[in-house]
């Protein structure tokens, strides 16, 4: 079992940047990749980014891709979304997951945290 929570967001001006947390809990958080997903009002959940467990590999979505950095920190059980160059179409509740080492398959999600970025 592991449960996630997010932190950081809020309200951002367009081409600035804000930084998000997802805390883990449990002993075992490098037996997970993680990823940050967003769902946008009206809109489906959409993949944003992830990492593998050890951090070595990392994946974007095109549409964030050269503007967000996912990272994390084993011993703090904490993965981070940097979010640089915000655009409104960014505005959305970011998620953070976890998938058992290996797989995509995303069993635990957090509550998610609202980024909101005007023009």
């Amino acid at each position: 079992q592991v449960q996630l929570v997010e932190s950081g967001g809020g309200l951002e001006q367009a081409g600035n940047s804000l930084r998000l947390s997802c805390a883990a809990s449990g002993r075992t958080f490098n037996s997970y990749g993680m990823g940050w997903f967003r769902q946008a009002p009206g809109k489906e959940r959409e993949f944003v980014a992830r990492i593998n467990w050890s951090g070595g590999a990392t994946y974007y979505a095109d549409s964030v891709k050269g503007r967000f950095a996912i990272s994390r920190d084993n011993a703090k059980n904490t993965v981070y979304l940097q979010m640089n160059s915000l655009k409104p179409e960014d505005t959305a509740v970011y998620y953070c997951a976890a998938a058992p080492k290996g797989t995509t398959a995303f069993t635990y999600w957090g509550q998610g945290t609202q980024v909101t970025v005007s023009s």
